[in-house]
């Protein structure tokens, strides 16, 4: 376990899909299982310098494959639609994310249970998201596949680069975490949790017939800036697979930056600094959160993951604060 002393603070702990699939395998169960292993290893770090965790993840290489499934099963087996397949992979990456975690601390003399909850998030009917879907999902396609998936499925479909096609699905703003008493309770009690994992499942209310799924999906980053805010954590902390957040990144003149204000954040938001498919969402996430909360010595630490510790301690990443 690191060494580093930090003092003990409630966590709301987002991990990156590579957190279990890692970008040059194949992303079976059993590398699944291995990464998240290692991730458990991070995170029980945490847990015995004495931080409670909320653990929620991102699901974009999960929710491909699932997509693959689909696809080769069709007019052998229904098709599942977004929001059921966003609900079966957070189930199975809880499950795994929960389990590893449990056994690591188990390992280490902490018999505690992890309890993985299936989370759905409200999200506004009228949100612009579902006019201009943009969130690419599954995996690319040739113009003739996509003018068929348009034709046949209803597709709204993209070029991504020449000749390179994706679905795109709408990304809704999260609204209000539906199960968040129950997550309150557990996390005041000093439960483990794994909530809102791959952004949650998004619902819409009707009128009539009460809740139903919505076939989008929702960014984890900001997902989890709600979950932080609601849950009054006393920071937000972004893991992943960059030492840094960088400013003018891919040009001669990229630099890390290692402390950064809420108030230069939204700045460079709004100059482009952050694209949208990287970290913008989790810069984003960063200001909602800063903004929302009650707690004047808040902050966001984006870091990697194997050095977890160390980034909240303010000693590796970045770290935003008012």
């Amino acid at each position: 376990m690191n060494s580093n002393k930090v003092a003990p603070s409630r966590l709301v702990i987002a991990l990156g899909g590579n957190a279990i699939s890692q970008t040059r395998e194949e992303g079976n169960v059993d590398q699944q299982f291995s990464n998240s292993r290692k991730t458990a290893r991070a995170l029980a770090d945490l847990v015995q310098a004495g931080h409670q965790l909320v653990i929620t993840h991102g699901n974009g290489p999960q929710i491909g494959n699932f997509l693959l499934r689909n696809e080769a099963g069709a007019g052998r087996i229904y098709p599942l639609p977004m929001e059921v397949a966003v609900a079966h992979v957070q189930g199975g990456m809880g499950f795994m994310i929960a389990q590893t975690l449990m056994n690591e601390l188990n390992r280490r003399g902490d018999p505690r249970i992890v309890t993985a909850m299936v989370t759905t998030i409200v999200v506004d009917a009228d949100d612009l998201a579902f006019r201009n879907p943009t969130k690419p999902v599954g995996r690319p396609l040739t113009r003739e596949e996509a003018d068929q998936f348009e034709r046949d499925e209803g597709w709204a479909v993209k070029e991504v680069s020449p000749d390179t096609y994706r679905r795109v699905v709408p990304s809704p703003v999260p609204r209000h975490i539906q199960e968040i008493e129950t997550i309150r309770r557990a996390v005041d009690a000093g439960d483990l949790v794994v909530a809102c994992g791959g952004g949650g499942i998004p619902v819409l209310r009707d009128a009539d017939d009460g809740f139903r799924g919505v076939r989008a999906v929702i960014d984890k980053d900001l997902a989890s800036a709600l979950l932080a805010a609601e849950l009054q954590a006393d920071a937000m902390t972004i893991l992943t697979n960059v030492e840094r957040v960088c400013l003018d990144f891919g040009t001669p003149r990229s630099r890390e930056i290692d402390r950064m204000t809420l108030s230069q954040a939204r700045q460079w938001l709004q100059e482009g600094q952050f694209p949208d498919g990287s970290m913008g969402p989790k810069i984003q996430g960063a200001v909602n959160f800063l903004d929302s909360t009650n707690k004047p010595d808040a902050y966001v630490a984006i870091g990697p993951l194997d050095r977890a510790v160390e980034a909240v301690a303010g000693q590796a990443g970045t770290r935003i604060t008012r």
